[in-house]
């Protein structure tokens, strides 16, 4: 498993991480060989949110049921999770009072003295800087969080938040994925007129944002088609794609899961590939695309198979 920079100068994390968002109505054993599935394959990064389970807190409390961890346990794991949505809205709350309160949940749900990574989850339009830092300072200085950042925020949205907020965001969590690739499309089409994937999109240049900044991209829905349109692997929507999915993974002797996260991974942004699968097997082999060495021509073979236009 080949890892990657948390952040500019942070810790070495695994280039592959597991998401936990559903597994609220798996049993302890599942939970357990899921995870040690994911150890075996490398990963030791784990990400929920306090909203995932359909209820505050719900795969945090499951994850800690099923997992029971001893200090010593605790310590060989990295836990992420997320706060800012409020599902009973819906509506978005960057207060001092949720991020606080959330927090304060989360490590009760995961019967846990501190979460390795928070992120803010999509971006609260009545957000103020001063009371996402007035949260994260009292975070810190308490050991109850020791790492920051934020989901599906623009180059702008950032920038507000650090006019108040001292610590590095170390990460952003965004979906992409070969077919669902705006981030990355825009860039490649950009000031070229008729081609919609030109339209400048979330401020323009997201990913050479995060790069110059230090920022760790995480990619979530990594095998949807889009906005959770289904997988895009084995569709009859893309025959091209999976044409050449299956002949690269067959050239690579992995399965075709491995080969959608290595076109990920072979980013030099250094990304993450957040899994959100709850099937050990489809984990394993995602977790084989970690060190896939994708040539430039296989990486633009794919995202032109997915039709995406290549001036």
């Amino acid at each position: 498993m080949r890892t990657v920079p948390l952040g500019h100068d942070g810790p070495q994390v695994p280039n592959v991480v597991l998401g936990l968002m559903r597994i609220v109505d798996k049993s302890d054993e599942e939970i357990r060989t899921l995870v040690s599935t994911a150890r075996d394959s490398g990963i030791d990064f784990f990400d929920h949110a306090d909203i995932y389970g359909g209820r505050d807190h719900a795969c945090e409390e499951r994850f800690a049921e099923a997992m029971r961890l001893s200090p010593a346990e605790r310590s060989e794991i990295t836990i992420q999770t997320k706060c800012g949505i409020v599902t009973d809205g819906p509506y978005f709350d960057f207060s001092y009072e949720h991020i606080m309160r959330q927090v304060e949940g989360s490590l009760r749900a995961l019967r846990t003295d501190y979460i390795d990574v928070l992120l803010l989850h999509r971006p609260d339009a009545l957000v103020e800087p001063d009371e996402v830092a007035r949260a994260f300072d009292e975070l810190e200085a308490a050991g109850k969080v020791r790492a920051f950042g934020v989901s599906n925020h623009t180059p702008r949205q950032i920038d507000l938040l650090r006019t108040a907020v001292r610590q590095p965001l170390v990460a952003n969590q965004l979906q992409l994925s070969i077919t669902h690739s705006p981030l990355i499309a825009q860039g490649i089409a950009a000031n070229m007129s008729d081609l919609d994937q030109s339209v400048v999109l979330d401020g323009g240049g997201l990913v050479e944002y995060c790069r110059i900044n230090g920022i760790t991209i995480q990619a979530w829905s990594p095998f949807q088609g889009g906005f959770f349109t289904g997988v895009f692997l084995g569709s009859d929507e893309y025959p091209e794609l999976n044409a050449v999915i299956d002949r690269l993974a067959a050239r690579y002797d992995v399965p075709a899961i491995a080969i959608a996260t290595a076109w990920i991974t072979r980013h030099p942004a250094g990304m993450q590939v957040v899994l959100g699968t709850t099937t050990p097997e489809r984990v394993a082999g995602a977790a084989l695309g970690s060190d896939v060495p994708l040539t430039r021509p296989e990486w633009y073979e794919l995202f032109r198979a997915a039709g995406h236009r290549v001036p």
